[in-house]
């Protein structure tokens, strides 16, 4: 059953960065330095660290719709295991951005990520346009 993993792991996802959301309200708020952290509101790793919380929820609750719709209109989607593994690997985008952040490794991760979550929306769209009436199971 296609998109169930997208559901699942969304769902996990989300919850993750919602934890790296309290994060972030902690260095804003709380942490001794939280002063330069706001100073550098949109620049540097305090941009990019709040880049990767919004496009982490983002990214998460696409793979959550995706995997609704895979299994709503298993029986008349071609292609779904393709589409369900290229929205999972949407979830490299923001990962690949905190992995920037916190270990200085190249984008490459944020441009597979983003190849790859914009390659699944496009596709499902597509193959929903062609389809002939919306009916489900």
């Amino acid at each position: 059953m296609e998109g169930k993993k997208n559901i699942a792991i969304g769902f996990l996802i989300m919850g993750i960065f919602m934890l790296y959301g309290f994060l972030l309200i902690y260095l804003r708020d709380f942490a001794p330095n939280k002063i330069e952290w706001v100073n550098s509101y949109s620049i540097g790793k305090h941009f990019e660290s709040r880049l990767a919380h919004v496009h982490g929820n983002l990214f998460a609750v696409l793979n959550i719709i995706i995997g609704f719709l895979l299994i709503q209109f298993s029986n008349r989607l071609n292609q779904s295991n393709k589409i369900s593994w290229l929205a999972l690997g949407g979830l490299l985008m923001p990962l690949g951005i905190l992995s920037e952040v916190y270990f200085g490794l190249p984008p490459i991760l944020v441009l597979i990520g983003a190849i790859s979550m914009t390659s699944s929306v496009i596709w499902l769209g597509i193959v929903f346009f062609s389809l002939k009436s919306i009916e489900t199971n």
